[in-house]
């Protein structure tokens, strides 16, 4: 694992956990270089369903893309990245679950509604009026 700072190949695990969800491992490292201490985070990589695109395009699922657009929603709300973080989890508990290879964008827009919905009406509304093409309230 190359050291964020110097770029440098050379670092050590200083200390390893389970993570708080029973199925990652977070692991402490040290760059021996320059000493710089990082964290990061070990996780089985789990097969979500390709992202059918609105113009057909697929594309793998982005977890960092969906919540980025729940952020940006959420932008000066009282809403906690964990529960965002959390709301994310949910999403791809629910893609693994249906076993399904594909699914499309908008099943996926639907279900950031649905959970934006329960967690700030401000966020949902934002976020529902750039997914719906809202041009108009």
């Amino acid at each position: 694992m190359k050291c964020q700072r110097c770029d440098s190949s050379k670092t050590r695990v200083v200390d390893s956990r389970e993570g708080v969800d029973g199925r990652s491992v977070r692991r402490r490292r040290e760059c021996e270089s320059c000493g710089f201490r990082f964290t990061t985070f070990e996780r089985v990589e789990e097969s979500l369903p390709m992202v059918i695109k609105k113009g057909g395009q697929r594309e793998s699922f982005d977890r960092y893309k969906v919540l980025s657009g729940m952020k940006h929603a959420c932008e000066k709300r009282p809403v906690s990245v964990l529960d965002l973080e959390d709301a994310v989890k949910s999403i791809e508990a629910r893609l693994l679950e249906s076993g399904e290879k594909e699914v499309s964008s908008e099943t996926i827009g639907e279900m950031v509604i649905e959970l934006l919905r329960e967690l700030d009406q401000v966020a949902y509304v934002r976020f529902a009026s750039v997914y719906r093409e809202f041009s108009d309230v």
